[in-house]
C-alpha cells in the first residue's frame, strides 16, 4: 500500500486541478484522475462527457485508456489511481477490470450527489431483476450465443483478463 501522505496529497491535488480545468474549459463535469506507476505519472484525464458526446468519457475511464496505451498492457497492476472524487459505478467497474494496486480519492460520492451527480439510483438498479429496472433488461436466448462461450473455453491461445 502507498503510505507517503505527501505524495498521495500531491497526486490528489493534480487530479483536483484536472477536474477544475476540465470544468472551466467546458470539457465536462468537475472530475479528474491521475494514474501513477513507480512515482511517475503515466496518464491523466478529466471528464469529457459533454465535449466528446460520450457518456463513458469519465475522468477515470479516460485516464485508464491512456495509461493502458502508454504502458502497452490492459492491466494496471503496478499502478496507483488518484481521483478527484470517489468513482461512480461505471468507473468502479473499469478500475476493478484494470486491477491497480490502490485507489485514492478526495471527494466522496455524497459530495458528488450534493453537487448533482447522484449515482445511488444505479446501485439500487443493479440489485433489481431485469424487468424491474427503470430501463428494462430482457434476456433473449438466441441459438449460437452460448456456443461462442464454449469456443472461448476451448480456445488454447486466449489472452485471459
Amino acid at each position: 500500500m502507498y503510505n507517503e501522505e505527501g505524495d498521495i496529497r500531491f497526486y490528489l491535488q493534480k487530479a483536483i486541478e484536472l477536474s477544475r480545468t476540465g470544468m472551466d474549459e467546458g470539457i465536462g463535469g468537475p472530475f479528474g484522475c491521475v494514474i501513477v506507476k513507480e512515482g511517475i505519472v503515466v496518464a491523466e484525464g478529466c471528464n469529457r462527457v459533454t465535449f466528446d458526446q460520450d457518456p463513458t468519457a469519465h475522468a477515470e475511464v479516460v485516464a485508464i485508456r491512456k495509461a493502458c496505451r502508454a504502458l502497452g498492457h490492459f492491466l494496471l497492476t503496478d499502478c496507483l489511481i488518484f481521483c478527484s472524487c470517489e468513482p461512480c459505478p461505471m468507473c468502479l467497474g473499469a478500475i476493478y477490470w484494470a486491477r491497480p494496486r490502490a485507489v485514492y480519492y478526495a471527494n466522496t460520492a455524497h459530495d458528488a450527489a450534493a453537487a448533482g451527480f447522484d449515482d445511488a439510483f444505479i446501485y439500487k438498479e443493479i440489485l433489481l431483476e431485469g424487468m424491474d429496472r427503470s430501463i428494462p433488461f430482457t434476456h433473449v436466448p438466441v441459438p449460437g450465443a452460448v456456443e461462442v462461450f464454449d469456443a472461448w473455453r476451448e480456445k488454447g491461445d486466449k489472452n485471459l483478463y
